[in-house]
């Protein structure tokens, strides 16, 4: 089955905790702090497998996590890393953020690697808060929270000739007589509903690569018939064969026929629009064609367009194109068309550096609520499980402004805060005890 759109959920391993240890030989009754620090958690990492040619695998399964990081032990030992977590998906794979829209990573050569979503790192254990003021912390870090997002996966395939054309007008069959390609052939439209790769085979060392689109029709670039998403497979294509039927079986001009699938193409990108295209005028084995296809082809070459009259069912005129296809080929770069600027994305790893950035609302209970990514991580990270953790997590809060910003918002003491997933009730500094 071909699937080339598929949603799924990743998670980062989160970092693992550190210790709160102290040394306790024999003979070192006061030994110092010696909590190790926890191991970094697992990266999810996206790798482009040439051997896959769809997304069926991410059909089934729906949600990947990536394997925690180790806890701190004592004597000063670091946790294990979490292992990371590889996808493989088939080359030409888009990885989009599916809540923010924005293009994460393009999956355009074969081993080709991304992280998606960063481990978090590993919680320092109390031996790295030592200093001379203060020799016996005993307090230590959290583990970092990995990266969590909501992923759509779009297919678009990557081939050097895409067909085009409307439905039943012998794409199909044109695939099948020149290449090892077997879709499903049949008198009636729509046949193909899905795309097909054939490998064109000329001599020795020379050969091509030929995408079989679904037929498109009028109304394509706004779905009409999917069209939309099967337009997204001839975007990566070097040139284009557009196949018109001459055979006078369908009620349909072909000349207006041509215009039509192009003006789908204009209105869908205009790099698909500048593509190169060669014509082939189709069925010229039914009688009466030859002579309409003649005349269509002196009409569309005054504008530009090289035509070939073939019969795909029979093979005739088709070894001509196919040589044509592959020399026109020779002109043409190989190279994938860039993203459009608006879907640019560069990531950042996940680091401190936005942790002054956050906002404070309040719920419906009348509970004060602080949102951002830098707080509610360094939240997370933050170890309450005693009175010296308690008084550094309150500086911390004060140096970045949230205690500052809260009693602005009219926060009193006993009053609710959340931070992420931390509840606490608000109180100065001078009076926790």
């Amino acid at each position: 089955m071909f699937i080339d759109e598929v949603n799924i959920s990743v998670k980062a391993g989160d970092g693992g905790n550190g210790l709160v240890a102290f040394r306790r030989e024999k003979f070192i009754p006061r030994g110092g702090p010696a909590g190790g620090d926890g191991g970094h958690g697992g990266n999810i990492i996206i790798v482009a497998d040439m051997q896959l040619t769809t997304l069926i695998d991410f059909r089934y399964k729906r949600d990947y996590k990536a394997a925690r990081g180790g806890d701190g032990g004592s004597n000063n030992c670091t946790g294990k890393d979490g292992a990371d977590l590889m996808l493989k998906v088939p080359v030409g794979t888009q990885v989009i953020d599916a809540d923010s829209n924005e293009l994460l990573a393009d999956m355009i050569e074969d081993g080709e690697k991304a992280t998606i979503a960063h481990g978090g790192r590993g919680g320092r254990g109390n031996a790295k808060f030592a200093t001379s003021t203060r020799q016996t912390p005993r307090f230590a870090e959290n583990g970092e929270p990995g990266e969590a997002f909501n992923l759509r996966l779009e297919l678009k395939l990557i081939a050097d000739v895409g067909l085009v054309g409307f439905p039943n007008v012998g794409k199909s069959t044109l695939i099948a007589q020149v290449s090892a390609a077997k879709p499903k052939i049949a008198d009636y439209p729509f046949t193909t509903l899905t795309p097909n790769l054939g490998v064109v085979r000329l001599e020795e060392g020379h050969s091509f690569v030929m995408a079989d689109i679904p037929g498109l029709i009028e109304g394509a670039h706004e779905g009409a018939g999917l069209g939309d998403r099967f337009l997204r497979h001839v975007e990566r294509n070097r040139l284009l064969l557009h196949i018109i039927d001459v055979s006078g079986f369908t009620d349909r001009d072909p000349t207006s026929d041509f215009d039509v699938i192009n003006d789908e193409l204009r209105q869908y990108s205009n790099h698909l629009a500048n593509l190169p295209q060669v014509v082939a005028l189709n069925k010229i084995d039914i009688s009466g064609a030859r002579e309409k296809a003649d005349e269509i082809s002196k009409s569309l070459e005054d504008r530009g367009y090289k035509c070939f009259l073939i019969s795909a069912a029979t093979g005739e005129g088709v070894k001509p194109l196919i040589y044509h296809l592959e020399s026109k080929l020779h002109e043409l770069a190989k190279s994938i068309p860039e993203p459009d600027e608006k879907d640019k994305f560069v990531r950042i790893a996940p680091g401190m550096k936005d942790a002054r950035a956050f906002e404070i609302s309040k719920n419906e209970f009348g509970e004060y609520i602080v949102s951002g990514k830098g707080i509610e991580r360094m939240a997370a990270m933050s170890y309450l499980d005693t009175e010296e953790s308690v008084r550094r997590f309150h500086r911390k809060l004060e140096r970045l402004g949230v205690i500052d910003a809260l009693r602005e918002a009219g926060v009193e003491f006993g009053d609710t805060v959340h931070i992420g997933d931390m509840e606490f009730d608000y109180a100065d500094e001078n009076s926790i005890e």
